[in-house]
């Protein structure tokens, strides 16, 4: 068995160990997450709508760490040729994939009561949302800011003025962090498991390829 075979095999004794494990912390962060996402308090003008928060943020952080780990991946592939690193940027592209259209549909549902339409991608437009977001409501329009806070900052656009650290309310950064933490644990448990199948098919393909020039040249004797 060659020094491959070895880590191989070593990764496939790990995940078959890992995997229950890991699936139950992700029920478990998802349990606490969507129970505490469900007692969150509406927003002052948001309303219920705020909720969409909770899986739109989570997955838009997420898909930012799928991109770096295929990254990663690809350069240790390249750089060191390590069969694993190559596995795992071909299971993370469809996982990436996944999540990113989770993003794209949260977010078209979270704009929609805002700006009475889904979004809209234009440079401007989402300029002026995202800076009528960070500065709160818009008395001239009955308390209501014509735009909702973007993902990347939404910690920081629920703060009042001058006020330091995470600014987004326990009873909301609460439920966002253990839903974040779900995300990520749901993203590891499938990402060890397609590596684990990725694995096992290649093995199964080279059996097949061996068994096949076996047959081959035992029929030209």
């Amino acid at each position: 068995m060659t020094a491959i075979d070895r880590s191989l095999a070593r990764f496939l004794s790990f995940a078959g160990r890992a995997l229950p494990w890991l699936a139950g912390a992700t029920l478990l962060a998802f349990g606490l997450g969507l129970t505490a996402s469900l007692a969150a308090p509406d927003d002052y003008w948001q309303g219920a709508t705020v909720q969409i928060m909770f899986l739109h943020v989570p997955s838009a952080w997420l898909i930012t760490l799928i991109w770096v780990v295929m990254s990663a991946a690809a350069i240790i592939t390249l750089g060191w040729r390590h069969p694993l690193a190559g596995v795992m940027a071909k299971a993370a592209a469809p996982l990436g994939t996944a999540f990113t259209f989770m993003w794209l549909v949260s977010g078209s549902l979270w704009e929609r009561p805002m700006l009475g339409t889904y979004w809209v991608w234009e440079g401007r437009g989402a300029s002026r949302a995202s800076g009528a977001a960070r500065r709160g409501p818009d008395p001239c329009r009955g308390g209501h800011a014509p735009g909702h806070p973007v993902p990347g900052g939404v910690v920081e656009q629920f703060a009042p003025a001058g006020r330091a650290g995470p600014a987004i309310h326990p009873a909301m950064l609460t439920p966002l962090l253990l839903m974040a933490l779900a995300f990520v644990l749901l993203f590891v448990t499938l990402q060890v498991a397609a590596l684990r199948n990725e694995i096992l098919r290649q093995r199964v393909y080279a059996g097949r390829l061996a068994q096949a020039a076996a047959s081959a040249g035992q029929g030209c004797r």
